[in-house]
C-alpha cells in the first residue's frame, strides 16, 4: 500500500529542515543545502560546470540520497511504490533544486551500482564522501526518516542503519537519535 501523500509531504518538511539537535536556525539540511550544487550540474556531462559549483557538495547529496535509498533496499525489494514514494520526498525535500528526472537517473545509477557492488561496499563507498561528523548524523536522519514512511524502521532496515552508522565512526546513541527522531516526527 501506498504511503499516504500528507506523511510523504510531512517526511520531506522535516527532511527539508534542520535536524534537532542542530543549534541556531542557521544550520541547514545538509540534503537541501547540497541539492543546490547538485541541482545546478548539468545533465549532459560534457557541458561546462557552471560558477559555483561545488563537487564536493554534489557528492555529499549523492552519499545522503544513496544512504537512505540502501536502507530502502533493505528487505532485498524497492518496488515501484516505494520508488515512488522515495522520489516523491527527496525531490519535495529539495524545494524545487533538484528536478524529479535528476532523481530518477540518481536512482537508477545507484540501483546499477548496488547489484553490482552489493550491500556492504556501497555502505563503504557512502561514508567515504562524508567528512564531517554532523553530516554522518544527518545521513543517519535522512536514512531513518524515508525508512519510517513505510511502517516503521524495519529491523533489516536497522541493520543496514547500524552498518552505515560503524562506517561514519558514529556510535549506536547516533543510530538511536536518529530513529526516534524519525517516529517523532511522524507521531506528529
Amino acid at each position: 500500500m501506498a504511503p499516504d501523500e500528507s506523511l510523504l509531504n510531512q517526511v520531506a518538511a522535516t527532511i527539508g529542515r534542520a535536524p534537532q539537535y542542530a543549534e541556531g536556525a542557521e544550520y541547514p539540511s545538509i540534503l537541501a543545502a547540497s541539492a543546490v550544487s547538485y541541482g545546478s550540474l548539468p545533465q549532459d556531462h560534457d557541458a561546462t560546470q557552471p560558477t559555483g559549483f561545488d563537487p564536493e557538495a554534489a557528492a555529499l547529496f549523492e552519499a545522503v540520497v544513496e544512504s537512505a535509498f540502501l536502507v530502502a533496499n533493505a528487505d532485498g525489494t524497492f518496488d515501484e511504490t516505494e520508488q515512488r514514494a522515495f522520489r516523491h520526498v527527496v525531490v519535495t525535500a529539495c524545494a524545487g533544486r533538484v528536478a524529479e528526472k535528476q532523481v530518477n537517473a540518481l536512482l537508477a545509477d545507484l540501483q546499477d551500482l548496488l547489484t553490482e557492488d552489493g550491500m556492504d561496499k556501497r555502505i563503504r563507498m557512502v561514508a567515504r564522501h562524508v567528512q564531517r561528523a554532523d553530516h554522518a548524523r544527518e545521513v543517519l536522519r535522512v536514512a531513518a526518516l524515508l525508512a519510517a514512511v513505510s511502517c516503521g524502521v524495519s529491523d533489516e532496515e536497522r541493520q543496514v542503519m547500524r552498518k552505515l552508522a560503524t562506517e561514519l565512526r558514529l556510535e549506536d546513541e547516533a543510530l538511536e537519535a536518529a530513529i526516534a527522531e524519525a517516529e517523532g516526527a511522524l507521531a506528529g
